[in-house]
């Protein structure tokens, strides 16, 4: 006799899932799926992972996700979880507690076999292009290029919007902004369209310093303008030479990680690309010039679409994407 979809072995009845979780600047989201199913409808909270003097607190994750991985559970009737995937902004370099401790304790709280623990731009990758050599540029407010030729991984910039994020959402606003005060003072390289959307957005332009530099969520705001940046390229030579150098940063960062053998797939993911052309053509441009033997392709998903599909392939033993300690960490959880 046949058991159900996600059946546990020796227990014909019973039906296993996967559980697959985002963990982001906005907070956590997450998922349950089961063989032959559609996944369930993700559940998720508002208020990010606490960072500290560890690095990501993995008591204030478990907090946000033992109660969504309940209900989950129970919507989708699942009677026990085989895997957990997350995948955290900050991973690589803030990793450290979440590595020691996070794993065990998912062990004892859901009873699960496997975890697996990711940069999100490993989870990006995977959401976009699935387990194929590649590169993928996630770019919203921050920006980070990350590439695979299935033996190891490969990232460019990501650093945050004082040190990189080059072409990011934070960039663009950043350097609209500063056309804007060029035009304020007659300096060269100054926009007086930029200078007006500035002020509609912000008020005079003089108290811009003030209102941005005490913000705790300075990138969020510089990346507020990047927007109008795009709306002034058609008609604005600064605002589009801007988006023009937003793409050269991007293929910059792509080509770092694209493997140079083969015909690697490159993708793009991210809420800033939805600026549509001002952005995408001189960035087609610019990635044919720079990896001619690279195939553009749509991203498949997002990354919780990619936590998910990692999830799946481990639980059924199929996982081949390289291992590697800041990007992606696979402990077995059997006897913890």
């Amino acid at each position: 006799m046949t058991g159900r979809a996600g059946a546990v072995p020796g227990d014909a009845g019973a039906v296993t899932g996967v559980l697959a979780v985002d963990s982001g600047g906005s907070g956590l989201r997450a998922t349950v799926g089961v063989p032959g199913r559609e996944p369930s409808a993700p559940r998720s909270s508002r208020e990010p992972v606490r960072t500290g003097a560890r690095g990501i607190d993995p008591g204030h994750l478990l907090e946000q996700l033992l109660p969504m991985a309940h209900a989950l559970t129970a919507e989708a009737g699942v009677d026990r979880l085989d895997t957990v995937v997350v995948g955290a902004a900050g991973f690589a370099t803030l990793g450290d507690a979440l590595r020691a401790e996070l794993p065990g304790a998912l062990a004892r709280e859901l009873g699960v076999r496997a975890v697996a623990l990711a940069a999100d731009a490993v989870t990006a990758y995977i959401g976009a292009l699935g387990p194929r050599p590649g590169a993928v540029v996630a770019a919203g407010t921050g920006l980070i290029a990350i590439g695979t030729d299935l033996t190891r991984w490969r990232r460019a910039d990501g650093w945050g919007h004082l040190l990189g994020d080059c072409g990011s959402g934070a960039w663009i606003g950043r350097a609209g902004l500063e056309a804007a005060l060029r035009a304020h003072d007659g300096r060269d390289g100054g926009s007086v369209r930029l200078l007006a959307c500035a002020e509609e957005q912000f008020g005079p332009i003089t108290g811009l310093p003030g209102l941005l530099y005490p913000r705790s969520d300075r990138p969020a705001v510089l990346a507020s303008f990047a927007p109008r940046v795009a709306a002034r390229a058609a008609d604005d030579p600064v605002a589009a030479g801007i988006l023009r150098d937003a793409a050269r940063h991007m293929a910059e960062s792509a080509a770092a990680v694209c493997p140079a053998a083969g015909e690697p797939r490159i993708a793009l993911t991210g809420g800033l690309f939805g600026m549509g052309d001002p952005l995408l053509v001189p960035l087609g441009e610019e990635l044919a010039r720079r990896l001619p033997h690279a195939r553009r392709v749509p991203a498949e998903g997002d990354p919780l679409h990619g936590a998910l599909r990692l999830a799946t392939e481990l639980a059924a033993g199929r996982l081949t994407l390289p291992g590697e300690k800041t990007m992606l960490y696979v402990v077995s959880t059997k006897g913890d």
